[in-house]
């Protein structure tokens, strides 16, 4: 998730676009490029967020009303303390139309200035989780400032083929995460368009990989003298090129060790690979000569991620300690970890 200054805020980037870039053609008429299954998929994404974001031309050109249309979805907003619709969030240093449809009902906030200040004052504002629907500039200089997390683009079999129409994006350095490439978490298709959902921050590549390991430890055979753990290895690529979980192999085989026994060990890839693992590596073990973390430390494995710290149940774990020592950096998931008690329930004595 984006970090703004101490405060955590997912920023969702949304948008349909032609099969050759653009999210209009260059007429006055709105081109609407979704159908109508997907309209109501976007209105349950706005009702799961906390504000909405566009920029003042989008307002000029499209004036949209911003709201969640859903009786069911805005009434189950209000059950839950919330406002019908989330707030509106404008990006303009310029008065907008009086008549303008986002004025019609809910909270609106017309601001400008830095991107990274903008998000701030969200944030101090208590949004937790922003969408942001456009135009072309303003999803780009989101991308280009590194505040998105999420992008979903909905793709319409239509050619625009014109040059003065607006584009998805603009001009602009686009960094990449510092791992690898941006992540595609689910293509789907919904009536003749297609979604794709992709992940562009650090922090939700982790938390899709780390959540797959986690997933992964549901398939452990029972146990009451070993925890259920599971482990992915992601190369700088994006991809998983191994996986495992505990007592996969046999009884005594642990996660992490089963992902890396699927590799050769001189594997250049791991070498710049993040293991992925629902438990903290272990340091100490009974069953086998070479706990978790010396495996990882022999792969040549630069980078842990894990949700929980290995409990004392069966023996002091010091994994994420030897780990550091060693120059592996580590990134500890806490948010995550009830997942893994929850996976644990009976070597917890939940």
């Amino acid at each position: 998730m984006s970090a703004i200054v101490g405060e955590i805020m997912y920023i969702l980037l949304s948008c349909a676009i032609s099969l050759d870039g653009y999210l209009d053609d260059a007429t006055d008429e709105r081109l609407v490029l979704s159908n109508a299954a997907d309209l109501d998929r976007v209105d349950a994404e706005r009702a799961g967020v906390d504000a909405i974001l566009v920029g003042a031309n989008t307002i000029r050109r499209d004036n949209p009303r911003l709201s969640v249309r859903s009786p069911a979805r805005r009434a189950a907003r209000e059950a839950a303390g919330k406002p019908a619709t989330p707030l509106k969030v404008i990006l303009s240093s310029r008065d907008l139309p009086a008549d303008a449809a986002f004025r019609a009902d809910g909270a609106a906030l017309i601001t400008h200035g830095p991107l990274d200040a903008v998000v701030k004052d969200l944030a101090d504002r208590g949004v937790e989780r922003l969408m942001v629907e456009g135009g072309g500039r303003v999803l780009t200089e989101f991308l280009t400032a590194g505040l998105a997390d999420e992008l979903q683009l909905v793709t319409a079999p239509f050619f625009v083929g014109d040059s003065a129409a607006p584009r998805f994006v603009h001009d602009g350095r686009f960094p990449r995460t510092s791992r690898s490439r941006a992540v595609l978490a689910s293509v789907s298709t919904i009536g003749n368009v297609v979604l794709h959902r992709y992940l562009v921050s650090d922090e939700a590549i982790d938390h899709h990989w780390l959540t797959r390991a986690i997933e992964l430890s549901h398939r452990c055979p029972p146990s009451t003298t070993a925890f259920s753990v599971g482990a992915v290895i992601v190369d700088t690529a994006g991809e998983a090129i191994a996986w495992g979980y505990s007592r996969e192999t046999d009884d005594l085989v642990h996660a992490e060790e089963s992902a890396l026994a699927k590799l050769p060990p001189d594997d250049p890839r791991l070498r710049t690979a993040t293991m992925y693992s629902s438990l903290e590596p272990c340091s100490r073990r009974k069953s086998r000569p070479a706990s978790c973390s010396r495996l990882i430390r022999e792969a040549g494995i630069p980078r842990v991620v894990f949700a929980l710290r290995e409990p004392s149940t069966f023996v002091v774990g010091e994994g994420a300690e030897e780990l550091t020592s060693a120059g592996v950096a580590i990134v500890e998931c806490p948010e995550l970890a009830d997942q893994v008690r929850e996976a644990n329930r009976t070597q917890l004595g939940a």
